[in-house]
């Protein structure tokens, strides 16, 4: 009796396919840049990933770097030499980078995205595509991580398809700010340090309270204790310096006098240096 032929996905490689992606970043301020400085005629623009991929199958994206390239509906033209060149002068620097995939902007994936994911794979196995969304398709800019999955008939290879992954961004508060900022498609104004830390300490109340819900509830037993959380609320406790109130508010507000202190001296050396100005001004005319 004749069998059918299956359809079978992903294909088997000889290595796994990442997990999850972590994305630093100054890799989304990088291509953020990349794109305000593009071409006029360029819709978008493109660029390689480096970084490393992690014991647990997690791809660790560290940097990035533009690649011109043209494309146009089934056509896509990338400058090769000029993309060895900079992963070579990147190696220089820090060899421990090496090239994880690749990314673009626009939103989602394109019709030209598969003949450059091709490109990439010749490059490195198992690359991931990093997608950011500057024109704020859906109201701000989404940021996704992709990986290529094979489907094949048989023994014959039909189509790639693009298939989402977890993505980790890692910022600091300083970053998350920014970055805030960032997916915005209208700010108002700059937060200035005492809007930005106000902001912070509501996050982080907000965040406090959760704890206190959580710990709260594996207490009655509401919710089941989980061992990875329960060690990680413990580290956060201890790393906390030991601190009477007093203490803490003498060192608070000590910080902020040094930090209005600075604000003065760069206000007179501000007026100094626009006084100078003047004064050079009218000796010139004089």
């Amino acid at each position: 009796m004749a069998t059918s032929p299956a359809l079978l996905f992903p294909s088997t490689s000889s290595s796994a396919s990442p997990s999850s992606a972590r994305v630093e970043a100054v890799v989304l301020f990088n291509i953020c840049d990349s794109y305000v400085r593009r071409p006029d005629q360029a819709d978008r623009v493109i660029g390689t990933l480096l970084g490393s991929l992690l014991p647990d199958g997690t791809v660790h994206v560290r940097n990035s770097y533009v690649v011109p390239h043209s494309e146009s509906a089934d056509q896509v033209a990338i400058d090769i030499e000029y993309h060895h060149n900079m992963y070579a002068s990147h190696q220089k620097v820090n060899p421990k980078e090496v090239i994880v995939g690749w990314f673009s902007t626009g939103f989602g994936v394109s019709g030209g995205s598969t003949l450059i994911h091709d490109f990439y794979s010749r490059e490195v196995q198992n690359p991931i595509h990093l997608t950011v969304d500057t024109g704020f398709t859906r109201g701000e800019a989404s940021i996704k991580a992709y990986i290529s999955l094979n489907l094949s008939l048989g023994d014959r290879h039909l189509a790639a398809q693009f298939q989402e992954i977890p993505l980790d961004l890692r910022m600091i508060e300083a970053e998350k700010a920014g970055f805030e900022i960032l997916k915005s498609t209208m700010v108002e104004k700059l937060p200035n340090d005492l809007e930005g830390m106000e902001s912070s300490m509501e996050k982080l109340y907000i965040l406090i309270d959760e704890i206190y819900k959580y710990v709260d509830d594996v207490v009655e037993g509401r919710v089941a204790p989980d061992n990875k959380i329960g060690r990680f609320i413990s580290e956060s406790v201890a790393s906390m310096p030991k601190l009477s109130p007093a203490a803490f508010d003498k060192l608070f507000n000590d910080k902020i006098q040094d930090n209005l202190a600075l604000v003065y001296l760069s206000s007179i050396t501000r007026t100094q240096i626009s006084i100078a100005e003047k004064l050079n001004t009218a000796a010139q005319v004089l």
